[in-house]
């Protein structure tokens, strides 16, 4: 096994436990909204230190449900992970390209200056 593929293997069961941990201990059972995102939690932290707080500014859409909160969530990490993907893509496109293009370049190069010292 290379080097690389022991890393990603590693870095792949380290991510399997991440999401496995939490869920097998029990974590957040306590809580009534054990896996409740930081916005939710920094608002119930304000609420409790000042009851009397009032927001600065309320959002411009305010989701139906939790359901389609969630839905709008994973569609903008989905388009994130779109554009990464597509970035990326095209980065190794380019560099591809001009790996392609040196070697090319290199054999026209050694055909040409055979041809001279014909």
């Amino acid at each position: 096994m290379t080097r690389n593929a022991k890393i990603n293997t590693l870095l792949l069961l380290l991510v399997a436990a991440l999401a496995v941990i939490p869920l097998a201990f029990g974590m957040g059972d306590h809580k009534e909204e054990p896996f409740a995102g930081a916005d939710a939690q920094a608002e119930a932290a304000i609420t409790e230190l000042k009851p009397d707080y009032e927001p600065w500014f309320s959002p411009l859409y305010e989701p139906p449900s939790g359901e389609v909160e969630s839905a709008l969530f994973a569609l903008q990490a989905a388009l994130g992970a779109g554009v990464l993907a597509y970035y990326f893509g095209v980065r190794k496109g380019r560099r591809q390209g001009a790996e392609q293009a040196r070697a090319e370049a290199g054999t026209a190069s050694g055909a040409g200056a055979a041809a001279r010292e014909s």
